[in-house]
């Protein structure tokens, strides 16, 4: 998991090809003019697999009722747009109470497992989750606006 600014992301970008596609769009439309739905942003080198970026408005929900989740396929980088959005964590190798199956068509696994942290990621930060790393976006009251990057493992 890495957290940062937007502003000092491209130094992760070594850390795979598709990761940096993603910081560098990142770093040039992060302010453009918010329209929800899924876009296509690049294409893995590698698999040939979408880079897309979720435009999303989601309803906060109360820390006890947001579920952790992993991917295998994806790596997940949330930014918010409006507000600071809390998100939990902990390492995928330590929970013990799987919620819902790993789905392979929809690349998720749900837990039951407490976060081990609490993330509270500001306006311009990001937060980045690798497939080891389970996570709880979208904790708190009221909704906001938030992007959500999904990168093919390499």
């Amino acid at each position: 998991m890495i957290v940062c600014t937007i502003e000092d992301a491209a130094k992760y970008g070594a850390i795979s090809p598709n990761l940096s596609l993603a910081i560098n769009w990142l770093q040039n439309h992060c302010t453009d003019e918010f329209v929800k739905g899924t876009y296509t942003i690049g294409q893995s080198e590698t698999t040939g697999a979408d880079v897309t970026v979720k435009c999303e408005e989601p309803a906060l929900l109360p820390r006890e009722k947001a579920a952790l989740e992993a991917h295998k396929k994806f790596i997940d980088i949330h930014v918010p747009l409006k507000g600071t959005e809390t998100i939990g964590w902990a390492p995928v190798r330590a929970l013990k109470h799987i919620r819902t199956q790993y789905s392979e068509e929809n690349d998720v696994a749900f837990f039951g497992d407490s976060a081990h942290s609490l993330l509270h990621i500001k306006v311009g930060q990001m937060a980045v989750f690798f497939p080891e790393d389970a996570h709880a976006p979208n904790i708190g009251l009221g909704t906001h606006r938030k992007l959500c990057i999904k990168i093919p493992v390499d």
